[in-house]
């Protein structure tokens, strides 16, 4: 997962111009492997100023404004990673994207739909918290109907847009994906929960069980399961991570329609790191 500098520079800071933040650019770093579309839509990405500034006010709002984790450009980056690589794991098992089933279009495209939807799926904060995947809609719509009719005809373009809405909208807190595309990326969303997602509130003195059990979380990776197509791995220095498990992760799964294939295992790694001295009220 991302180091500690590359979080630190894509948090922002208070004060800090835009010239400021986008000196400090984070690259969206994807393997499209022979995926030819999907290549060409990140360099898109990389080169489009409009949607990285997007991302740098909707960490402004998460960081700066309501004292919240990083849900900026190392959040997309990290998000859109483990979407693809868990939709690449669950295909080579056998399982069919819903844009493969129901319009008979390529695997290719459904990692298109998932890398978009992960790198659009916060944008909506840019204006505000307070049902930000709504918003996250109306501002993703005429970037991605520009992203896509470069790269598809103007058909094909309109469902790739349509799936990717849905997979943004669907990440909500109770939302109902209706794809597996978009059950990928309401998974993929909530395993971002590395320590580095922590370190904000945390080392603010925002002590709580959410900012102590995330600060357990040490590293989170997806390999092939036994038993299921994906495992999920995490590393924890302290068994309160579990709390993130079951308060982000289980929630998230439930829903997701992904239950069929996805597994989990955790495990303390190395001796139950002390998390705090002591807690008062």
């Amino acid at each position: 997962m991302q180091g500690a500098e590359e979080r630190g520079r894509g948090s922002g800071g208070p004060g800090r111009t835009v010239g400021e933040r986008f000196a400090d650019r984070i690259e969206i770093v994807l393997p499209a492997r022979r995926n030819e579309k999907l290549g060409r839509l990140v360099e898109r990405v990389n080169a489009d100023d409009e949607l990285y500034a997007l991302w740098v006010a909707e960490n402004v709002t998460a960081i700066d404004r309501l004292g919240m984790t990083d849900h900026g450009p190392v959040h997309v980056k990290i998000v859109t990673n483990l979407a693809v690589r868990m939709l690449r794991l669950l295909m080579e098992r056998g399982v069919e994207p819903s844009v493969v089933r129901d319009y008979g279009m390529s695997r290719e495209d459904a990692e298109v739909v998932v890398a978009l939807a992960a790198l659009f799926h916060d944008v909506g904060m840019s204006i505000q918290r307070a049902d930000h995947e709504s918003f996250s809609l109306f501002v993703a719509q005429s970037k991605l109907k520009a992203m896509l009719e470069a790269v598809y005809p103007v058909a094909e373009a309109t469902i790739v847009r349509s799936e990717v809405l849905h997979a943004i909208i669907a990440h909500r807190s109770g939302g109902a994906p209706l794809t597996l595309e978009a059950g990928i990326v309401r998974i993929a969303d909530a395993l971002d929960i590395a320590k580095g997602r922590s370190r904000i509130p945390f080392e603010a003195g925002g002590l709580s069980i959410h900012s102590v059990s995330a600060a357990a979380i040490e590293a989170v990776r997806l390999e092939p399961g036994e038993d299921k197509p994906v495992r999920v791995v995490i590393e924890m220095s302290n068994s309160a991570g579990v709390f993130q498990l079951d308060e982000l992760f289980r929630k998230k799964l439930a829903g997701s329609g992904l239950e069929p294939y996805v597994e989990l295992e955790a495990q303390v790694v190395g001796e139950e790191k002390k998390l705090i001295e002591r807690y008062a009220l």
